[in-house]
């Protein structure tokens, strides 16, 4: 399916079933599709994200996740207008500014998000404003590290590690003025570093994830794992995660073809960080759901994170948080270098 289509379909679904939602204000595109031409080719393994703006009265709907519709997968999240509502937050966000770097709406029944894009959009380059959504990223980096907890089990231990460790990459990305992305993060990255010329540093982001000399070998043979911990997990779901959608029949295109998809394009260490946070997930999911059937997938968790990562108890991601943080200063000098190079910066 071509991006142009499946944004149509995206269209559809919000005048179909969006406009109903309580508290309704309107919609916008958001990831991975926004800037891309309408004839450029959808992978299986992407979604259109479409989030759908609510009044501020009370929390937002459950988050709607991913849905076929017409042909296209989409990812729908609820955002409550008050995260949108002060501009210069939302230039400081580096979630949420690269939204409205052009015009992303789909519906807008009162006016308000494209006075928000015709503010954000000639905005977003500013020097200043970049490196504020660069701080923004470092500093979730940092937060969410202090906020590690060694009481956990270590299924939970490991993403609560491993998504702040790699917000590096992102503090990079929004420097070079490049999506965010989550899933392909490392990939991104590396671009970015080949284009600005620091190979090195892109080098030096898999050590800290652990994975700068695993063989290809290795982690097909773990994807093998995450596909049988996927399966086994999707029908005795119950327990609704923020994550939930991701671990669906509905998913698995992303999930587990789309790390194939990698390895087939000889990026297996590009692979490694979404396996693993799949894997985890589906423990947290298993854990609550189906206890039995977690202890007994549990070693080949341990296993995977082992090979994958480097890490094998508590001790080692303590270890791999400290050594994060003492990269952060090298980091900064980076982003700096690749802001400083970038064409489209102003001011």
């Amino acid at each position: 399916m071509r991006v142009g289509a499946a944004r149509a379909a995206a269209v559809r679904w919000v005048a179909t079933h969006a406009r109903t939602t309580p508290g309704y204000r309107g919609a916008y595109f958001s990831g991975s599709t926004v800037g891309r031409p309408d004839e450029a080719e959808l992978a299986p393994s992407s979604d259109v994200d479409v989030m759908v703006v609510t009044e501020d009265g009370g929390p937002p709907p459950a988050k709607l996740g991913k849905l076929w519709y017409n042909g296209a997968l989409l990812e729908v999240t609820y955002v409550p207008w008050a995260e949108l509502r002060d501009p210069e937050a939302v230039l400081s966000s580096y979630h949420l500014a690269g939204s409205f770097r052009r015009d992303t709406v789909i519906d807008d029944p009162t006016g308000e998000l494209r006075a928000l894009c015709a503010y954000v959009s000639p905005r977003f380059p500013e020097r200043g404003r970049v490196r504020r959504r660069c701080l923004d990223a470092r500093q979730r980096v940092e937060g969410r590290l202090a906020a590690f907890d060694t009481s956990a089990p270590f299924h939970e231990q490991v993403p609560a590690w491993m998504f702040p460790a790699s917000v590096t990459t992102h503090v990079l990305l929004v420097a070079a003025l490049r999506n965010p992305t989550v899933r392909l993060r490392y990939r991104a990255v590396r671009d970015v570093l080949t284009a600005y010329e620091q190979p090195e540093l892109y080098s030096e982001l898999l050590e800290l994830l652990g994975c700068a000399d695993v063989s290809e070998r290795v982690v097909r043979h773990h994807v093998g794992e995450l596909t049988r911990t996927f399966d086994a997990t999707v029908p005795v779901a119950r327990t609704p995660f923020f994550f939930s959608s991701d671990l669906t029949a509905r998913a698995r295109p992303i999930a587990v073809d789309g790390s194939l998809e990698l390895l087939d394009r000889g990026e297996h260490r590009e692979a490694v960080f979404w396996i693993v946070a799949t894997l985890a997930r589906c423990h947290a999911v298993l854990a609550v759901d189906a206890p039995a059937l977690h202890s007994a997938r549990l070693p080949a968790f341990r296993a995977t994170v082992a090979e994958l990562t480097g890490i094998t108890c508590t001790e080692d991601l303590l270890d791999r948080r400290e050594k994060v943080l003492g990269f952060l200063p090298r980091l900064d000098e980076a982003a700096e270098a690749v802001l400083a190079a970038q064409p489209d910066i102003t001011g």
